[in-house]
């Protein structure tokens, strides 16, 4: 395995290969994605033991979904349980090494909900998290500054565990040294995760956002939920698909599927 290093229009790339890689089995992809929703729905109800449980099993879950891709890829049929392939496909040892990314990252997002809350003005934020008000301007400008925020705080956690679950299921890294390696391989190809975030930041934030201001301008509240909802979800399958991407495009490995588009 090898770090390679892109240049910034391969975001566009990787954006375009996870459209490639939904299309061959969308059904598949959706699937899975109904699934982990609805797991992340079931953990809210168990105020904060769900929510941390969730987190330690996400490093496992992803590489669930990314075993998924792979499979597709080699046209093999894909079944909901492949979401625990993580677990139960690559040892023991594998199995602890997530556990343990797991652990660490839900202590990082813990942390991280500490610091925001305490820089960002939630009770000017109620309005538009309760939808019970008119929204003020300083609803507004508090809304942008909690993304600001959120953002920056947790593009470091998100550079840390980009890879981290595959190289340390996949390639038998430990913990630590993956979070360190996937921090590496963000970082050495910045312009292309600059590009590749951009593209989905317009397509899930920004898109949405401006058909919600059109469509309240002519109180059709309720023709937008039936066009967003199913628009956002083809969004998410494509963003998860597009992951194995940023993998295949960021590390030299050995190629285990034909025909995935250069």
């Amino acid at each position: 395995m090898q770090l390679l290093e892109v240049p910034a229009k391969e975001g566009y790339v990787w954006f375009r290969q996870g459209i490639w890689l939904f299309r061959k089995n969308p059904l598949a992809f959706l699937m899975l994605l109904f699934i982990y929703l609805i797991a992340a729905q079931l953990a809210i109800v168990v105020p904060l033991i769900g929510i941390i449980a969730l987190l330690v099993v996400t490093p496992g879950l992803s590489v669930g979904v990314m075993t998924a891709c792979r499979e597709v890829i080699q046209n093999k049929r894909v079944l909901p349980t492949i979401l625990l392939a993580g677990f139960r496909t690559n040892g023991k040892e594998a199995t602890r090494n997530l556990l343990v990314l797991g652990g660490i990252y839900a202590a990082l997002v813990f942390l991280l909900s500490l610091i925001a809350g305490a820089l960002v003005d939630m009770s000017a934020l109620l309005p538009i998290l309760l939808k019970e008000e008119t929204l003020t301007a300083e609803a507004v400008r508090q809304l942008y500054y909690a993304l600001l925020i959120g953002a920056l705080l947790y593009t470091p956690i998100a550079m840390m565990f980009w890879f981290a679950p595959l190289l340390a299921a996949w390639h038998g890294v430990p913990p630590v040294k993956a979070m360190f390696f996937s921090w590496t391989a963000c970082w050495r190809n910045r312009g292309a995760f600059f590009t590749y975030v951009l593209l989905f930041a317009v397509l899930l934030v920004a898109i949405p956002f401006f058909l919600e201001t059109i469509f309240s301008a002519f109180g059709a509240e309720t023709v937008l939920s039936f066009l967003v909802t199913p628009y956002s979800l083809l969004m998410l399958a494509i963003l998860y698909c597009s992951f194995y991407a940023t993998y295949r495009g960021c590390f030299n490995v050995v190629p285990v599927e034909q025909g995935a588009p250069t």
